[in-house]
């Protein structure tokens, strides 16, 4: 018996790519349900081969919910995170909202599986950023081994994390031309004619592991 799983976002970038990726891995979902805002009610998202017809998160009832997967933001996950928590549904945050809370565990499969036993207390589980997700998978076989004491890093964020906004604002700027973008941007740090853009300077981290991930 598969679960039931819904997807809080699922019109936004992030929360349709969710939707192609729980059926490209063939995730054991019986049932999946796509839910956004109001003003998204009845918009249709792919799911596979099937077509999902978007509901209303405020008026949906998580109690027969096995799974909700976050990607609205940190606003409406702090908002309704916790009220769907304590339906009986775990929330799995896609959102910087619960990274820090000594309640919420941080996962990182690859990194840390143990720590995920801490869910019960909120039924919420976090998970980091894109770039550290990806950068700490790496380093835990090398700290395992050595024991990393000190990062020096930099990080360049893709123009897709700031949404579609951000993704239709850099086709817009970009496609009249292919001459750098020299007016301010609204979505991302500083406007560029390229995929990319600098989230922070190269700066020294120290490292303190920890089994809740943080």
């Amino acid at each position: 018996m598969g679960f039931k799983v819904a997807i809080v976002g699922a019109t936004g970038n992030v929360g349709r790519e969710m939707l192609n990726i729980l059926e490209e891995r063939g995730f054991p979902a019986d049932e999946v349900v796509a839910l956004a805002s109001r003003r998204s009610q009845g918009t249709e998202v792919s799911y596979g081969d099937r077509t999902l017809k978007v509901k209303t998160l405020d008026t949906y009832d998580f109690s027969d919910t096995d799974l909700c997967i976050m990607s609205a933001g940190g606003n409406v996950s702090k908002e309704w995170s916790p009220k769907i928590g304590r339906q009986g549904c775990v929330v799995i945050d896609n959102s910087s909202a619960w990274r820090y809370d000594q309640d919420v565990p941080l996962i990182v499969p690859e990194v840390n599986p143990e720590a995920i036993s801490l869910f019960t207390r909120k039924n919420i589980i976090a998970n980091p950023n894109c770039s550290t997700a990806q950068l700490v998978v790496a380093l835990k076989p090398l700290h395992d081994f050595a024991t990393i004491k000190r990062i020096v890093l930099a990080t360049y964020q893709s123009v897709s994390g700031a949404g579609k906004e951000g993704m239709d604002e850099l086709f817009t700027r970009h496609a009249p031309c292919s001459s750098p973008i020299r007016s301010r941007s609204r979505s991302s740090p500083s406007a560029s004619p390229s995929t990319s853009f600098p989230t922070s300077t190269s700066s020294s981290t120290t490292v303190r592991p920890r089994k809740n991930g943080r």
